[in-house]
């Protein structure tokens, strides 16, 4: 049975500001690559987190059926939230433990309808560090900012 992958990554020019997301699909048996997918998109004001987050359940959502799936992420946020703070923020209505709305709410929910039907372990890998696959969703991302940045005549 070959092992699914997902390397996400999102970008951001200025914090808002255009982003993008990026989403490296991979299907492997062993060390062989049987099957590869690239998906990015982006939006013209957003923020980092937003993009990270997009990236996850873009790469979620693609999935036709349910997967036993492994999501490589360079966002500790995606990750910690995915993985810890969002058991809490269910618990308390969505809200932080100083109950505050949980900032990107709607995304939240959606990457949480989003893996429901899905078998997905949640993978941390530093951004920036030379990581193949992370450095080719990093691309991916960049080129889904690319249509929302101004053009430098613009700027």
């Amino acid at each position: 049975m070959p092992e699914l992958f997902a390397y996400t990554d999102g970008a951001c020019s200025g914090n808002p500001g255009p982003g993008g997301w990026g989403v490296l699909l991979r299907a492997m048996q062993g060390e062989t690559v049987l099957k590869e997918r690239e998906l990015n998109g982006g939006e013209a004001e957003t923020t980092n987190n937003r993009m990270e987050l997009l990236a996850a359940i873009s790469a979620l959502e693609t999935l036709e059926r349910a997967s036993t799936i492994t999501i490589v992420t360079d966002s500790a946020y995606v990750k910690n939230g995915v993985t810890g703070w969002i058991f809490g923020w269910k618990r308390n209505g969505w809200k932080t433990s100083n109950k505050k709305p949980v900032k990107n709410v709607d995304l939240w929910q959606r990457l949480d309808a989003a893996q429901e039907r899905h078998d997905v372990t949640w993978e941390w890998v530093k951004g920036h560090a030379g990581h193949p696959e992370n450095e080719r969703a990093d691309e991916l991302a960049r080129a889904g900012m690319a249509p929302f940045k101004p053009k430098k005549s613009e700027a």
